[in-house]
């Protein structure tokens, strides 16, 4: 670990998911609890929402945003909103999340949106493609905090064949290239397999560039 930063040797130990790059352990523990306690003031000004789909169905994870524009979902559509539901702008993406896009994602840009997403004990996110940014050439970047997710990567053309991981607290993974549009879910969590949330859950903060 590099002590100044709180960070892993940068790809030293990456690892391949259908084309997907996963960083183990990139976050040392003094570097989760610091963003834990950023995301926690994004929480704050733009509470958790669980939102719904267009179809009518309720998502199982609870979700929220920072930067110039946030996903959001509701029976008028998937889309980035510039404002949360309440007309309040998003607050800023933190300093601590700004710096693993810059460490990690190979671009001298730094994202407008970033996503966070809440996995409570029986959450999970079905296999989707994020194709709703303006230009899809640009990486996206994932970030685990807390509980061990099963992390699911199929094609670019199709959910299957695919290929599973365990994601860990702390572990980063970057969606680019090739595999941008690869078919990408959470199968389930592990609950309680970390103490980093003192109640559980895990937390998961995506980076994307979507204007």
């Amino acid at each position: 670990m590099d002590g100044r930063n709180g960070v892993a040797d940068l790809f030293s130990d990456a690892v391949d998911l259908n084309g997907v790059t996963i960083m183990p352990g990139h976050l040392d523990r003094r570097a989760q609890e610091a963003m834990l306690d950023d995301l926690r003031a994004v929480a704050k000004a733009a509470p958790f929402r669980q939102y719904e789909t267009p179809g009518g169905r309720q998502m199982s994870v609870r979700m929220t945003a920072a930067g110039a524009r946030g996903w959001v979902t509701d029976r008028k559509g998937y889309r980035y909103a510039e404002t949360s539901f309440d007309g309040s702008p998003w607050p800023d993406i933190p300093a601590s999340v700004l710096t693993v896009w810059r460490q990690v994602s190979g671009v001298d840009r730094d994202p407008d949106s970033c996503l966070v997403n809440f996995y409570g004990e029986g959450a999970r996110m079905g296999l989707h493609q994020d194709k709703d940014e303006a230009d899809l050439h640009w990486p996206v970047v994932s970030i685990s905090l807390g509980d061990d997710a099963l992390f699911r990567v199929g094609g670019v053309e199709t959910p299957t064949p695919s290929k599973s991981r365990w994601l860990k607290s702390g572990d980063v993974a970057v969606i680019g290239g090739a595999a941008r549009l690869a078919w990408h879910g959470i199968d389930r969590i592990k609950f309680r397999s970390s103490d980093l949330l003192p109640e559980g859950g895990r937390v998961n903060v995506t980076l994307r560039m979507a204007g």
